[in-house]
C-alpha cells in the first residue's frame, strides 16, 4: 500500500525547516565554544614547546657540567703529568751531570793509563807524584791502582771502594799513597756503616802520618764515627784533641761546632 505523498507546499516548508536547523547548528559550532577549543589547543602546544625547550636547556646544562668536571679532571691529570715530567727531568739532569763527571773521570784515567803505558815502554823506574800535598815516588802500577780505587769510591760504590783500597794497602804496604788510601778506605767504611773498622783505619793514618794533609779530616771522621756509635764522651775527647792538634784547620772549625752541640 503506497503512502500518500506530501504536497509541494509541505515539501518546501520541510526544506526550509531543515535549512534553518543547519544554520542554527552552524552558529552554535562557530561560536565562543569553538574559539575556546582553538585557544586551548594553542596553549597546550605552547606549553609542550616550552617544556621541550626547558628539558633541552636542562640537558645542555647537565652536559656542560659534565664537560666542566671532565675538563677539571683532565687538567688535574695534566698537572700531575707535568709534575712527574719535571721530576723525571730533574732526575735525568742529575744523572746526565753525574754521567759527564764519570766520563770526564774515565777520560782522565784513560789518559793517565795511556801515559803510564808509554812511560813503562820507555822505562820501568818509579815516577814522581804528588797526592794530598805530599810528593813521593810511585810506580805506574801504584798510580793506576790507587786512581782506579778512588774512581770506584767517587762512583758511589762504597763497598767496592772498600775492597779496592784494602787490596791496594795489602799490595803496596810501603807506598807513598798509603795514608791517602787509608783515608778513603775509612770513608768508604763509614759510608757502609762499618764504624769500628773506619775508626781503626783513620787511627792508623794518624799514627803513620800525623802531618798528612788528610790527618785533620781523619780525626774529625773518627769523632763522627763515635757519634754514630752513640759514644758522645769519646767523640767529645776526639774533637778536643783535634782542635788542639790542628787548630788552624777547617776540620778544627767544624770540631768546635760539634763540641758546642755535644755540650
Amino acid at each position: 500500500m503506497r503512502l500518500p505523498q506530501p504536497s509541494p507546499f509541505r515539501r518546501n516548508r520541510l526544506r526550509a525547516a531543515v535549512a534553518a536547523a543547519a544554520v542554527a547548528c552552524t552558529g552554535l559550532l562557530g561560536g565562543p565554544a569553538q574559539a575556546a577549543l582553538f585557544d586551548d589547543d594553542e596553549a597546550r602546544r605552547a606549553i609542550i614547546e616550552l617544556r621541550s625547550r626547558f628539558d633541552a636547556l636542562q640537558q645542555d646544562q647537565r652536559r656542560a657540567a659534565e664537560d666542566s668536571a671532565q675538563l677539571r679532571r683532565s687538567l688535574l691529570d695534566l698537572q700531575g703529568q707535568i709534575e712527574a715530567l719535571r721530576s723525571d727531568q730533574a732526575t735525568l739532569r742529575g744523572q746526565n751531570e753525574q754521567l759527564l763527571r764519570d766520563v770526564s773521570e774515565l777520560q782522565r784515567r784513560q789518559k793517565d793509563i795511556a801515559q803510564g803505558v808509554d812511560d813503562r815502554l820507555r822505562q820501568f823506574e818509579p815516577a814522581k807524584v804528588t797526592v794530598d800535598g805530599r810528593e813521593f815516588q810511585a810506580s805506574p802500577d801504584e798510580k793506576r791502582d790507587f786512581e782506579a780505587a778512588l774512581a770506584v769510591f767517587r762512583s758511589g760504590n762504597f763497598a767496592g771502594a772498600q775492597d779496592a783500597f784494602q787490596n791496594f794497602t795489602r799490595r803496596y804496604p810501603q807506598s807513598g799513597y798509603n795514608p791517602s788510601a787509608l783515608f778513603w778506605l775509612g770513608n768508604a767504611q763509614y759510608a757502609i756503616r762499618k764504624y769500628q773498622d773506619a775508626i781503626g783505619n783513620f787511627r792508623t793514618l794518624l799514627a803513620q802520618a800525623p802531618d798528612h794533609g788528610r790527618a785533620p779530616e781523619a780525626a774529625l771522621s773518627i769523632a763522627n764515627c763515635q757519634i754514630e756509635l752513640k759514644d758522645a764522651r769519646a767523640a767529645k775527647k776526639t774533637l778536643e784533641d783535634l782542635v788542639k792538634a790542628y787548630p788552624q784547620s777547617e776540620a778544627a772549625a767544624a770540631a768546635k761546632e760539634r763540641l758546642a752541640r755535644l755540650r
